[in-house]
């Protein structure tokens, strides 16, 4: 995903010492690398959970109408009982939270790459490892928060 690509653009200016040319020239690597990648997550996250919405209320209506002769009118009709904005909105909120940490992770583990190619294999699996860890941690703790406001 987006998370082991940004430990391994990083990883591999770590590896060539470009971080290091960018620290000599005067300029913050933080502010260089991981802040516009950071802004790019947490814009493109949000809007790729639209999408998969999209692609998962269009795969469920095609299976309905296909397996169950369910017509699209009546998915929709019955989606609108059983579903509100509140918990379209529940998912969106998430999107962009899951963005930065997924997004801080990944330029930490960058980061720490050291100069083998091996080191640079270990932190994206590190990465990507710790990234799904902590997407469901914070997923449970985004439940907690909605179930407390009765959201």
């Amino acid at each position: 995903g987006p998370g082991s690509a940004i430990t391994a653009e990083i990883g591999s200016m770590k590896m060539r010492e470009e971080v290091d040319a960018l620290k000599v020239i005067g300029l913050n690597p933080i502010g260089v690398l991981v802040f516009p990648r950071l802004v790019a997550l947490v814009i493109a996250l949000p809007c790729l959970t639209i999408i998969a919405n999209f692609a998962a209320l269009g795969g469920g209506i095609l299976a309905a109408w296909l397996y169950s002769d369910i017509p699209p009118a009546a998915f929709i009709d019955r989606l609108r009982v059983a579903i509100d904005l509140s918990t379209i909105f529940a998912g969106l909120i998430k999107a962009p939270f899951m963005a930065m940490i997924i997004g801080t992770i990944a330029s930490v583990e960058g980061m720490k790459v050291g100069g083998s190619a091996e080191s640079l294999g270990q932190h994206v699996t590190a990465s990507v490892v710790k990234s799904i860890f902590v997407v469901i941690i914070l997923d449970g703790l985004f439940a907690m928060f909605y179930a407390a406001i009765e959201f």
